[in-house]
């Protein structure tokens, strides 16, 4: 993100508004999505960091023109009223007040609410349009983006490198995948499909890039055509070297990003029938096709669920990824052990060393999202960032929460692991102990084919709503392949969702709690779906395979609240961590005694 020091942030509103008033427009919706609806957008696309302070990853803005709003979910309500002017933005909490609720509530009758159809999906937009409509306004798709004029130091867009990525890794040639994507294209009877996701992209292509933090793809659209198949990727053509265009080979045709309206108005042209994904695409393409006169249709990303479903390369290389990541957070571990309780660490300290372990490793590519290490009441903000004016000491006494990932070639991690400093009091250690609890009812769970994460999210939630508590966000996320580390479509989350779990998908498992001003716990290992035979079965029966390799924190754990087929899981998950880790760690003695006793049987007291 540009900060804008000379630009104080009520000055970047009135910058804002005074661009709207001189276009007509009577408010502006600001989404923190770029053009792409990505999770991690580059500095040219920090709109709502920019207007409002805010810099969580998921996150809304509307402007009136005699007040304005943030939304936020439960993720991010501590960030937001740390970050964000109150006296100039209210801060509204989705789960209680969507930002549509909001609109209906307080948009003023005659309003024309301005938006910008590329930061927008067709569904986003058919939810704003009955929301405004409701409250009698209208909704007005902007001409270039009013936010974007009224950024004087707006950086210009990212050039980094696009490289291939070895089918040593991705496990499947690029020109097998297209000819896949095409055969359900035909199927489908669909001419083409536009893809605006960068990972499908870069999934589909077998490339990557570094346009985004923390996420090894390139930005940039393509149209896939069924015959042929071929491939029209729109890259700024700085980007890509010879080497990376010999590798792309002659399906796919480089185009610089300007060309993609003239390639959209030849679909129309054609009266071509295009799939468009209305759940991540701008409305904007959706828009100039049907203006062109093609036939949008709706349908999601033919890459989505291939991607998802790893193949056997893939999954073999998160394997090894996790095995190396293990070692790097062992080590960090028993240096964390070591010097936690001497009083000299504060929350920066700790992010960077954890980072130094990891970029010794092979393969290693970067962190997968900024890390989250929070120390007593820091933990209890769920994405939590550190900074300079908020890291806090590491003192006894405390919980300290975690959460942690790298990119590796061969792999995406995510792990998240809360740490006693010190003796922990009984609350704390009740709640550790149910979190866990829950954390080992999804990861034994068995479920017949067919099965979609919503339907299993209770099982984490369980033991905590039996003892009056809950949390307020998802309890697992897909993972890609050196890609995206919150990758769809699946996920495990109270929200519906109708993507049946199927053999190869990675998702996150890591309910928590969280007091607020107090501490927080939350508990993360990733697991993959498999194939799992049950005697006697009826039906396809899929479980889980843990891939992350790391300790629980043994101080932390309530024995007297555990059964004893959890007792028996908890010994025998740190058995194989124990296993697996100390081979790697030959040579690092002291590194392997820690090891062994922070993988002690629960059994033996």
């Amino acid at each position: 993100m540009t900060d804008s020091p000379r630009l104080p942030p009520a000055d970047r509103l009135r910058a804002l508004r005074d661009e709207l008033a001189r276009r007509g427009h009577g408010g502006f919706v600001v989404p923190r999505a770029d053009e792409h609806q990505g999770e991690y957008v580059p500095p040219n696309a920090e709109r709502l960091a920019w207007l409002s302070g805010f810099t969580g990853s998921a996150g809304a803005a509307v402007v009136l023109a005699d007040r304005a709003a943030v939304f936020v979910d439960g993720r991010y309500t501590l960030q937001a009223a740390a970050e964000v002017d109150t006296a100039l933005f209210e801060i509204v909490h989705t789960t209680d007040v969507s930002v549509e609720q909001w609109l209906t509530e307080h948009l003023p009758a005659g309003t024309a609410l301005a938006y910008d159809p590329w930061l927008h999906t067709p569904n986003g937009v058919a939810r704003l349009r009955r929301a405004v409509e409701k409250a009698g306004g209208t909704l007005v798709a902007t001409d270039g983006n009013p936010l974007d004029a009224a950024w004087a130091d707006r950086p210009g867009p990212p050039l980094a490198p696009v490289v291939p990525h070895p089918q040593a890794f991705a496990g499947k040639a690029a020109a097998d995948k297209l000819a896949e994507v095409a055969a359900a294209l035909r199927k489908d009877k669909a001419d083409a499909v536009v893809l605006t996701t960068p990972d499908s992209i870069a999934w589909l292509l077998n490339v990557r890039g570094a346009d985004v933090p923390c996420a090894p793809f390139p930005l940039g659209y393509a149209v896939v055509h069924a015959e042929g198949p071929r491939v029209d990727l729109f890259m700024d053509g700085r980007k890509v070297a010879q080497e990376t265009r010999d590798h792309l080979g002659a399906a796919v045709t480089l185009r610089e990003p300007g060309d993609l309206p003239a390639a959209l108005d030849a679909l129309g042209a054609a009266k071509a029938t295009v799939r468009l994904d209305a759940g991540v695409a701008p409305d904007a393409v959706r828009a100039r096709l049907e203006a062109a006169g093609a036939t949008v249709q709706r349908a999601d990303d033919p890459c989505a669920l291939p991607k998802a479903a790893k193949n056997p390369v893939e999954l073999d290389g998160t394997r090894a990824a996790h095995r190396r990541d293990g070692a790097a957070l062992v080590r960090f571990l028993a240096w964390f052990a070591a010097e936690a309780p001497k009083g000299g660490l504060d929350e920066l300290t700790v992010s960077d060393e954890l980072e130094r372990f990891r970029a010794t490793g092979d393969l290693f590519r970067g962190l997968s999202f900024p890390t989250i290490a929070g120390a007593g009441p820091n933990g209890a903000i769920v994405h939590y960032r550190v900074t300079p004016a908020t890291s806090r000491k590491v003192e006894a006494g405390q919980l300290f929460l975690l959460d942690s990932g790298a990119q590796y070639l061969d792999g995406t991690t995510d792990v998240t692991r809360t740490l006693s400093v010190g003796a922990a009091g009984p609350e704390e250690r009740r709640r550790f102990t149910l979190v866990l609890k829950g954390h080992i009812a999804l990861a034994t769970a068995v479920f017949p084919d067919g099965t979609t994460g919503s339907q299993l999210d209770v099982l984490a939630r369980m033991p905590l709503w039996q003892d009056g508590v809950d949390y307020d966000h998802g309890t697992g996320h897909g993972v890609g392949s050196y890609l995206s580390v919150h990758e769809g479509p699946q996920r495990i989350s109270k929200i519906g969702n109708a993507i049946a779990l199927k053999p190869g998908m990675i998702l996150s498992n890591e309910p928590g709690y969280y007091k607020t001003g107090a501490y927080g716990i939350r508990l993360e290992n990733l697991v993959a779906v498999e194939r799992r035979e049950v005697a006697g079965a009826e039906r396809t029966m899929y479980g889980f395979e843990t891939l992350t390799l790391a300790p629980f924190d043994r101080l932390l754990i309530e024995p007297a609240l555990l059964t004893d087929d959890e007792v028996a899981w908890i010994d025998t998950y740190h058995r194989r961590v124990l296993d697996t880790l100390a081979p790697l760690l030959a040579g690092e003695p002291e590194v392997q005694r820690w090891l062994a006793e922070a993988c002690r049987p629960l059994a033996l007291g």
